[in-house]
């Protein structure tokens, strides 16, 4: 069977520190746990037998961590919150490391949860990236996207059926999110055909059939249970004045492409194109988050049409091409940003396979040549 050694590290984060561990279902939170920490206590509140025990009992967590014992997880935390309480005991009075996972922390904050008060880091854990997968394969990654088990499945398509049918009914319906699902859930498949686009309100209101405010609802729902994120704009230029919306991406290639009916995806046609350049913004949001980089990834378009599909800080530009062959006719974008003088570096990534400077102060960069800098930590300070 194959395994794929994350790069996330979680003894060394759980010598230094409590954390928080948050990610989408089926990344391979539990199992990475189960593999790298099998000599540390494991309280898993997806088993119906644990779960019933510290809920009705939240104290008979201290009894069952045996003095001596310095480090202890407890998988999907967000089901039993006032166990946070008896954590938060058992650090101060008995130094105890925790590791928390789970997949939504919407339900812990709102709850009123007690979230450690500082002595606890929070972290999150993504789909598999380039940088996990041994001989990469581009095409199979943007049809099936990153979770392991539909990564590796014979049926990819029945999987993410079954992917999504659980999160609307576990994530969704099972936690009272929302009240309506079938509205809801005519809603997942307008937002995802609108997936790496601005967010428009009132035209997602429209064609999913609810009131502007419910859409701000819904994606609000999308972002706290993690099934999604916002590029938000960014709007430092000074001669071209930025619009305003942000962009929305799903956190997996797979599931968007499950939604939209938009398989299979091949080289040259259109739907390439869009999960192409929504691979590379979730490789690059995943090293950023993965690796601790304190910089936002926001995007730029400009009202008269000039736009980038990434910016990191105001370190790295990058527009995205799924172009086999790239000239300076793809570089509108970036020079028009490069003008306004605020970010140091300019990147064109595409499937061009010579890396080469193609204009004064901007680089084409093979894709796989940008993950690999990109990864090593090369491309960033």
């Amino acid at each position: 069977m194959t395994t794929f050694k994350r790069y996330f590290d979680l003894k060394d984060r759980l010598a230094k520190n409590n954390f928080f561990l948050f990610g989408p279902r089926g990344t391979g939170k539990s199992f990475w746990i189960k593999k790298t920490l099998a000599g540390v206590r494991l309280f898993d509140l997806l088993d119906s037998d644990v779960y019933d025990r510290l809920a009705r009992r939240p104290r008979q967590l201290c009894e069952e961590i045996p003095p001596g014992e310095d480090c202890a997880v407890i998988d999907e935390i967000q089901k039993i919150p006032r166990l946070l309480d008896e954590v938060h005991r058992l650090i101060e009075e008995r130094g105890i490391r925790f590791l928390l996972t789970g997949s939504s922390a919407r339900k812990l904050r709102r709850g009123g949860a007690n979230m450690l008060g500082g002595r606890a880091w929070e972290t999150s854990f993504y789909p598999l990236t380039w940088a996990e997968i041994p001989e990469f394969d581009l095409l199979k990654y943007v049809n099936r996207g990153g979770l392991p088990k539909v990564y590796l499945s014979r049926f990819p398509e029945e999987d993410l059926r079954a992917y999504t049918r659980l999160y609307i009914n576990e994530e969704v319906k099972a936690e009272a999110l929302t009240r309506n699902i079938e509205n809801f859930v005519r809603f997942l498949d307008v937002l995802a055909l609108s997936n790496g686009r601005e967010i428009n309100y009132h035209d997602l209101a429209s064609d999913a059939g609810v009131p502007p405010r419910t859409i701000e609802n819904y994606i609000s729902v999308i972002k706290a249970t993690l099934m999604g994120f916002e590029l938000v704009p960014f709007l430092a230029t000074k001669t071209r004045k930025a619009i305003t919306r942000s962009k929305f991406y799903f956190f997996d290639i797979g599931v968007v492409n499950h939604i939209t009916k938009r398989t299979p995806v091949s080289a040259g046609n259109p739907a390439f194109g869009d999960a192409f350049e929504h691979f590379i913004a979730m490789e690059t949001r995943a090293f950023l988050g993965l690796t601790g980089k304190d910089a936002p990834l926001q995007f730029w378009r400009t009202k008269n049409g000039f736009e980038v599909d990434l910016i990191i800080g105001r370190e790295l530009a990058v527009e995205v091409k799924a172009a086999k062959q790239v000239t300076e006719r793809h570089l509108k974008g970036l020079k028009a940003l490069k003008e306004e003088g605020l970010v140091r570096n300019y990147a064109l990534v595409s499937l061009d396979p010579v890396t080469r400077d193609l204009a004064p102060g901007i680089k084409a960069y093979f894709w796989q040549d940008f993950l690999r800098l990109l990864w090593k930590g090369l491309l960033l300070p």
